[in-house]
């Protein structure tokens, strides 16, 4: 019979930070070859656990290559190659422990992280919920399936995920960092600053989890709480280029949210002056004289055209 607890680091692409899962309780090889690759299998599990994952791989091949039947080989080499962040590797070796026993809970579990890496959050999501149908309880399926959750902005189902983990497990510090971004994506800005506070009093000096409550602080435009966090976080590490710049940006907020507006009178504007129309402009003398002129030059030019012969037209009428 082996005995063996694989225990592996999930170095997460993206927001997924780092978590440690116990992936691996007995399983006997098949009578067929029995015993065949066992002693391989057992110190690639040691080397595993020793993080000597490059010597772990050796040892999982050396056991596949005498018992290319056994499930739990392919899984211990998967989980080598997870942490050697090899990821196609890790999957196929999945997705062959599974062939061999569709209904191994610790295949899925493994193959779900591979697809995180890669960001396929669907496929991950499914290879959790395999998982959970199988062994409903496991911890480690329900927290992947939040991550899952996370990275397909279902806030609501990441949360009661994340607080389903936390009521089993209470210290696992790390899903109360995830909790938080998902509130965050709710806007529930309140319950986010809650998780991020329980964090800094578990650890004063975590600077994450100073510089995402100053984040959620500012988002909320409590930018006086927010920069208190963002100097607290560059004491330790001044270094933090982004940090520096959003308590820089926090600060110039801070400042025209305070600034005194300032008092100015507006004056109407005076309008300018219309220019009269061309009527307005006719006095009534001018129009007088301009009509007794006119009645002077039809006199004169009646007088002048009195008694001429009307020229003939060459009109044939």
């Amino acid at each position: 019979m082996i005995t063996s607890r694989i225990t592996i680091s999930l170095v997460a692409a993206c927001f997924f930070g780092t978590a440690s899962f116990a992936s691996a309780k007995e399983k006997a090889p098949a009578k067929e070859k029995a015993g065949a690759g066992t002693s391989e299998y057992t110190k690639g599990i040691q080397l595993l656990d020793g993080q000597q994952y490059d010597q772990a791989v050796t040892e999982f091949t050396k056991a596949i290559l005498a018992n290319d039947k056994q499930p739990v080989f392919y899984e211990g080499r998967g989980f080598a190659y997870l942490a050697l962040q090899r990821f196609q590797e890790a999957g196929d070796d999945f997705s062959k422990a599974i062939e061999l026993l569709p209904k191994d809970m610790r295949a899925f579990v493994g193959r779900a992280q591979v697809f995180l890496q890669q960001k396929n959050y669907q496929q991950a999501l499914a290879d959790t919920e395999k998982a959970l149908e199988i062994k409903p309880d496991e911890i480690a399926a329900i927290k992947l399936r939040g991550f899952a959750e996370l990275g397909l902005s279902q806030w609501d189902k990441a949360i009661a995920d994340f607080t389903n983990v936390i009521q089993k497990k209470p210290d696992d510090l790390q899903t109360y960092d995830r909790r938080a971004l998902a509130y965050r994506g709710l806007k529930n800005f309140d319950a986010a600053i809650a998780d991020y506070t329980f964090l800094l009093e578990k650890n004063a000096n975590d600077t994450e989890a100073l510089t995402k409550r100053g984040y959620t602080y500012s988002l909320m435009g409590q930018y006086e709480k927010a920069i208190p966090d963002f100097q607290a976080a560059l004491k330790l590490n001044p270094q933090d280029n982004d940090t520096f710049q959003r308590l820089q940006w926090t600060q110039g907020r801070l400042a025209a949210q305070n600034a005194s507006p300032v008092a100015t009178t507006t004056t109407a504007p005076t309008a300018a002056p219309e220019k009269p129309s061309l009527i307005s402009q006719i006095k009534p003398l001018y129009i007088v004289v301009g009509v007794v002129a006119l009645l002077i030059i039809a006199v004169i030019v009646r007088l002048i055209t009195r008694g001429k012969a009307e020229e003939t037209s060459h009109i044939i009428r």
